[in-house]
């Protein structure tokens, strides 16, 4: 990954910029409908039960194409993917803004879901193909690139608030397309053109079976409050989903060129750092996907202020992955970075859990809120770099598609899991403050108890780099070294 030797310096990081963009992109279109739900569950004649699909039918294309996604950076080339995942998102973004029926708009978030699984490993790959030779620069495009993440998050809820309360909900689509066009013309000239190192064949028998599995599962859990978790129903098409990530495996392990080469998670750290973000993930956007609901089912707010209350934790965020997440990494290293932030993410949400009923933003939501937006900066950065940059270059697009995907599918099966565990609390009596209440701090504490085994599991897996000796300057002293996006 040389080429961040060769590329200007500026272009860099007008590239950078344009890969921030991409991520926050990708994580906005999770939430940018929330709030535009019922808006679309009115015009296009959605089921209660089946409304949750229009945010699901995204995250699963998403979350289970990822892998593809790498697998096709590292054939193809990383701007080649990138570009054509601008144009599939643009695309996606039309059809579910023009959608007139369930079946069009559901195709429409799976197409979105497409062009993102895309986008998303293809942009971390040109990071590193950029800035993976200096490693204190390194740090800097990962805290910018990682703080695109949650910011795009709780901008969506914000921006959906903004767009249905005052405009109208199909624009909480179209607003990618102006977005996907600038990216479309800034590409070529911004991004590197190299990085189709690898040869062999597209793992398309993997691709769809994990799709299919990662899906099921979902469906099971998110169908489970509604049809019983005894009921052969979730269990049988649980079962499904399972036997289909069982034979996504044995695929795996089959194939001369598979899309996941299954000893990549030999690599020291890969597959700790991998279970860190997917339990990060099942921690983070339970907590903000209810804060959401608990401000304006609970508080009474509505769209537009909803998401105005959750400015300060993004603020927050940007600004601890921006300046304190680079120094605290280069000063303790990755792994008590990665420890202390999902730590401090559970005491977030475990101070959620304390939510009333007759509450108010400045006691119950802003304190908790803010420790945990802490919590999810400090740990973000440091084990989405071990993941990233434990791999070997050439298997680039592959790490990054795996840490997307360890993201993404934690973020989809924690938001299932703790919407069950909020409905069987009352979470559903819609009117009720008291049951309302009780729900949505049973899923605040459920997800702090994510980030806690998170917290655990990274201290007992995670293995921190040996020192390596500083060489010595010219003029006899240690030489100042960078902090290693791995540590």
């Amino acid at each position: 990954m040389s080429t961040s030797s060769a590329a200007p310096a500026a272009r860099r990081w007008w590239a950078l910029a344009l890969i921030a963009l991409a991520q926050f992109m990708v994580i906005m279109d999770t939430s940018i409908i929330g709030v535009a739900l019922p808006r679309i569950q009115e015009d296009l004649g959605f089921s209660q039960e089946d409304l949750s699909w229009v945010f699901n039918a995204y995250v699963v294309a998403f979350g289970g194409l990822l892998l593809l996604g790498g697998r096709l950076s590292d054939l193809f080339g990383a701007r080649r993917l990138f570009v054509a995942g601008w144009v599939i998102l643009l695309v996606g973004s039309a059809v579910a803004g023009a959608a007139g029926s369930v079946a069009v708009e559901l195709t429409g978030r799976a197409v979105q879901g497409v062009g993102a699984a895309l986008i998303a490993p293809s942009a971390l790959t040109l990071l590193m193909m950029l800035f993976g030779a200096n490693p204190r620069e390194l740090t800097k495009a990962l805290a910018l690139y990682g703080a695109a993440a949650p910011a795009g998050g709780t901008a969506g809820v914000f921006l959906g608030g903004v767009i249905t309360e005052y405009v109208s909900w199909p624009w909480v689509f179209y607003i990618n397309i102006p977005i996907a066009v600038l990216a479309l013309v800034a590409a070529p000239m911004l991004m590197p053109a190299g990085g189709a190192g690898a040869r062999g064949s597209v793992d398309v028998l993997g691709a769809l079976t994990v799709t299919l599995g990662l899906g099921a599962v979902v469906y099971a859990i998110v169908r489970a409050p509604e049809v019983g978790w005894a009921s052969a129903q979730t269990w049988g098409v649980m079962a499904a989903g399972l036997v289909l990530l069982a034979v996504f495996l044995g695929i795996q392990a089959a194939r001369r060129e598979p899309l996941m080469p299954l000893s990549i998670f030999r690599t020291p750290n890969l597959g700790a750092a991998n279970l860190a973000q997917l339990l990060l993930g099942g921690a983070w956007i339970p907590m903000w996907f209810f804060l959401n609901l608990y401000l304006q089912q609970v508080l009474g707010y509505s769209a537009f202020p909803s998401g105005a209350a959750l400015l300060p934790m993004t603020v927050l965020i940007m600004i601890g992955m921006i300046t304190l997440a680079p120094r605290a990494i280069g000063r303790f290293g990755a792994k008590a970075m990665t420890v202390a932030g999902l730590a401090v993410l559970a005491v977030g949400m475990g101070w959620l859990s304390l939510v009333r009923p007759d509450g108010n933003f400045w006691v119950d939501v802003l304190p908790a809120s803010l420790v945990a937006a802490l919590g999810m900066s400090l740990a973000f950065i440091p084990s989405l770099g071990t993941a990233i940059s434990s791999a070997r270059p050439e298997e680039g697009g592959l790490a990054s598609g795996i840490v997307n995907t360890s993201y993404q599918v934690g973020s989809a099966l924690g938001l299932a899991a703790m919407t069950a565990i909020a409905a069987s609390q009352g979470a559903d009596e819609l009117g009720n403050l008291p049951a309302l209440t009780d729900g949505f701090s049973a899923a605040f504490l459920g997800a702090g108890l994510i980030a806690l085994t998170g917290a655990v599991l990274a201290a007992v897996t995670l293995r921190s780099p040996r020192p390596e000796p500083e060489p010595a300057s010219p003029a006899g002293r240690p030489a100042e070294r960078g902090s290693k996006a791995g540590r």
